[in-house]
C-alpha cells in the first residue's frame, strides 16, 4: 500500500511517499476501497502548512495522511455493512476533518460516507468531486436558500467549488454572473453562466446590484466590497472560514445578512449530484492528474490559487 504523509507542518517538502504493507482491513460498518483518484482541495494545503481548523485538530495526531476526496473501488467489506458490495463504484468525502487519509491506493471509510458513481463518470474524475461539489451544494441551497429566477454572483467561478457552483445554480433557475479572468471567459460561458466579470479590469461593485444572493470564494476584502451588491433582502454566503467573521461583522453594521459555513459530509447530496452528472446537466473539470509520486507538484500548483476546475492524484499511477 502506497500513501502521502507528513510528519510536520510546512512547505511541499514535508511530504513524502511511504509504503506500508498489505491494504487494510474492514471493521464494523467500514469498506476498504481501491483508490482511482484522490482530489486535491485548498484545505489540503493550508493543513499541510498548519493553517486552519483542521490542522488544529490534528497537530498532535503527526504523521498524518492527507485528502478527503475519493473515488474508486470497494474491495471489501466489514461486519454490519449491507449496502455496498466488493466491486462497487464509489466516491465520497471521507475522515473529514480529522482522519483524513484520502492520498493513498487504499482507503477506510465508513459506509455511510461513500455513494455510487454513475456510469458517465471515470472512477479518476469523480474522486475530484465530492467535497468541492459538497461545499457549492450545501452553500447553495442549505445556507444561501438559492430560488429559481433569483440573481447571484459567484466569485471565482471557475475554479473548483466555483464551477460546480455556477452549473448548480444554472440547473436551479438562477440568473448566474461570475468573477473570473479573461482566460476562462469561454470556459464559464460553456457551463452556462450568464455574465462573465474580469475582474482583472472591471469592479464588479459597478457591474452589480441588488442581488439575491452572492457565493463568495475569494474571502477577506472581496467579501466585505461584495456586501455593496446585495439587495436588502439578499444574504452573501464566505466560504474561506479565515475571513468569515470579519466579514459577517461588516454585514452585520450594514443590516445586511452574511454567512459563514464548513462542509459536511453527506451522501444524500452526493446522490443528487451523481444524478445530475448522470443526466448530463453537471460536469466535473480536471485541470489536471499526477501520480502519487509528484504529489508535491501538485500541491505547488493547488496552493497558486488559479486552477481551472480540479486537480486530481491518479491514485492507480505506480510511478
Amino acid at each position: 500500500m502506497r500513501r502521502v504523509v507528513f510528519d510536520q507542518f510546512g512547505d511541499v517538502d514535508v511530504l513524502r511517499l511511504d509504503t506500508a504493507g498489505s491494504s487494510p482491513q474492514p471493521g464494523a460498518d467500514e469498506v476498504c476501497v481501491r483508490v482511482s483518484g484522490a482530489g486535491l482541495n485548498p484545505i489540503d494545503w493550508k493543513t499541510r502548512r498548519g493553517l486552519g481548523f483542521a490542522a488544529k485538530q490534528i497537530e498532535d495526531q503527526l504523521p498524518w495522511i492527507p485528502g478527503y476526496d475519493v473515488a474508486g473501488e470497494v474491495v471489501s467489506v466489514g461486519k454490519g455493512v449491507t449496502t455496498l458490495a466488493p466491486g462497487d463504484r464509489v466516491m465520497g468525502m471521507v475522515g473529514f476533518p480529522v482522519k483524513g487519509g484520502g492520498y493513498a491506493d487504499y482507503v477506510l471509510a465508513k459506509s455511510d460516507e461513500l455513494a455510487i458513481v454513475p456510469e458517465e463518470l471515470d472512477l479518476m474524475t469523480a474522486g475530484a468531486l465530492p467535497l468541492a461539489a459538497l461545499t457549492a451544494w450545501q452553500a447553495l441551497f442549505e445556507v444561501a436558500e438559492l430560488a429559481p429566477g433569483q440573481k447571484i454572483l459567484i466569485h471565482a467561478g471557475a475554479g473548483g467549488v466555483g464551477h460546480f457552483a455556477v452549473q448548480f445554480a444554472r440547473v436551479h433557475g438562477a440568473h448566474v454572473i461570475a468573477t473570473a479572468s479573461a482566460g476562462n471567459r469561454d470556459f464559464l460561458a460553456e457551463l452556462g453562466v450568464h455574465e462573465v466579470i474580469d475582474y482583472h479590469t472591471t469592479d464588479f461593485i459597478e457591474e452589480c446590484y441588488g442581488l439575491d444572493v452572492v457565493l463568495d470564494l475569494v474571502g477577506g476584502d472581496t467579501g466585505k466590497r461584495s456586501l455593496h451588491t446585495l439587495s436588502e433582502h439578499g444574504v452573501l454566503v464566505t466560504i474561506p472560514t479565515a475571513t468569515a467573521d470579519e466579514i459577517i461583522t461588516a454585514a452585520e453594521g450594514l443590516g445586511l445578512r452574511a454567512h459563514g459555513m464548513v462542509v459536511r459530509p453527506d451522501v444524500f447530496h452526493l446522490d443528487e449530484i451523481a444524478e445530475l452528472i448522470e443526466d448530463g446537466d453537471v460536469r466535473v473539470h480536471i485541470e489536471r492528474a499526477f501520480p502519487l509520486s509528484e504529489v508535491a507538484d501538485a500541491h505547488r500548483l493547488l496552493e497558486t490559487g488559479h486552477v481551472r476546475g480540479k486537480l486530481v492524484l491518479d491514485c492507480r499511477d505506480a510511478g
